[in-house]
């Protein structure tokens, strides 16, 4: 989920390097672990100016691929390490692991940090990074939803118009009539390929819209249901039909460069995409793009997701010495405070200005310019997204594209797999969703004995 981009590399910034190996005689070395994309390695190239205004702190950076940034994170937290004084995490890690104590509590830095004003935060983020007191304990760097993208000119030319809320099947509709093969064009592009935060996101949202959920409030697995398992059979054959070609090992990064060179005429993921879409060096289709809400299904309620990266403290920090988390929270603070929007803004472009965090982003005049065609929609669906209510009946989790539980990471993985597996049409929907239910079942055992819920 989120922009799944960036190869697998384990590097520690220029700037750091110094820092790392001596640097000025008595500097603290704050190691931040975060993750390989466009936004965070532009924190990093701008970090100098950081180290140059706070001369007694240098900066390390172990910059990571998504799913490597996961699993050594995690570990690193989870069995109480301190090789990170910060570490990048989401709105799936933070209210759980504040349950577990093992975050350092950011409301009382916030509040004694000028100017930060926490209160600029989107209150869905905000609530989204909070704990079981309502405190922040990650501070969030960007934030997305999802959306629908739309090649105008194509709908244009075969007298198509994009419902303002547009619903699935109507989706579905237009994809059949935009399919064109011959000119390898696909009606539109979702992700396919196995993962929990790759197909499991933009299908979580279809599950809901149809009115699916992974449990009911007692615990019971419900992939067997007659939403989920109609949901899912939607899903597949939209993509297996009017798709494109491969799609069971399409994710973000593959349907984004299929977009963007012109081979799809819709595409339905994060609302991050944009800055790919329409990339000026990148892209094909910019300028030629609308933005459509997340469909829904015939209640229509709002189906877009809630993701945030975000940074926060472990607990461990607090035991290097007097001033560590301070000193941490300095550098946390600047790379998620008003004025690095500015920043950024001035001097990498505007459309690098890290998305979905700030209100007060969207008031920026320049940036308002630059992102007229769909940042509009990225704050109206980021505004709108309920991780307590991802659809319409009840659940006992938190989480729209995911289930805010521990055990999520492999049950939405495993699930994914076999679902993957009946979009390159190996098995049916419905052995797939036999094998997803036992998985689900077991999972919920657990919880139901009340061992981890």
């Amino acid at each position: 989920m989120g922009a799944l981009i960036g190869a697998v590399a384990l590097a520690v910034s220029g700037c750091a390097g110094a820092g790392a190996l001596g640097g000025a005689e008595g500097a603290r070395t704050i190691t931040i672990a975060i993750v390989s994309n466009p936004q965070m390695e532009d924190a990093i190239e701008l970090s100098p100016k950081f180290e140059a205004e706070n001369p007694g702190i240098r900066l390390k950076f172990v910059s990571l691929s998504e799913n490597e940034a996961r699993a050594k994170i995690t570990s690193s937290v989870a069995t109480g390490g301190d090789e990170f004084d910060a570490v990048m995490i989401s709105n799936y890690e933070t209210p759980q692991w504040a349950r577990n104590g093992w975050l350092t509590d950011l409301d009382p830095l916030m509040a004694a940090t000028p100017g930060y004003d926490e209160d600029d935060f989107i209150p869905t983020v905000r609530k989204a990074l909070s704990g079981p007191d309502g405190h922040m304990y990650s501070t969030p760097f960007y934030g997305e939803s999802s959306f629908l993208m739309y090649r105008k000119d194509l709908f244009a030319q075969a007298g198509l118009t994009m419902p303002a809320k547009p619903t699935w099947p109507q989706i579905a509709d237009l994809a059949a009539k935009l399919d064109d093969k011959d000119a390898g064009r696909a009606g539109i592009c979702l992700r396919g390929k196995p993962g929990w935060g790759e197909l499991m996101a933009p299908l979580d949202t279809v599950v809901n819209a149809f009115g699916g959920r992974w449990y009911d409030p007692q615990w019971n697995a419900q992939l067997n249901s007659p939403q989920y398992k109609q949901a899912v059979q939607f899903y597949v054959d939209l993509v297996s039909k009017h798709g494109e070609p491969g799609a069971a090992t399409a994710g973000f990064s593959e349907c984004g460069t299929r977009f963007s060179q012109g081979n799809a005429a819709m595409w339905y993921d994060a609302t991050v995409a944009s800055g790919t879409v329409e990339s000026k060096t990148d892209s094909k289709v910019g300028g030629q793009v609308g933005y459509a809400p997340a469909p829904v299904g015939l209640d229509g309620r709002p189906s877009g997701w809630l993701y945030s990266w975000s940074l926060a403290i472990p607990r461990k920090t607090a035991e290097k010495g007097p001033g560590a988390v301070e000193d941490t929270w300095k550098f946390l603070s600047w790379m998620t405070s008003k004025p690095y929007q500015q920043m950024v803004g001035q001097e990498l472009g505007w459309d690098s200005v890290p998305p979905g965090a700030r209100q007060s982003t969207y008031t920026i005049p320049e940036y308002a310019a630059a992102s007229k065609n769909y940042a509009p929609q990225t704050l109206a669906a980021i505004s709108a997204a309920d991780q307590s209510k991802p659809g319409s009946q009840p659940v006992p989790y938190s989480g729209i594209q995911f289930v805010g539980i521990p055990e999520f990471q492999d049950l939405g993985t495993r699930v994914s797999q076999q679902i993957s597996a009946a979009i390159a049409g190996q098995q049916s929907v419905d052995e797939a969703l036999e094998q997803g239910q036992r998985y689900a079942e077991t999972v919920g055992e657990t919880y139901k004995q009340g061992g981890a819920g």
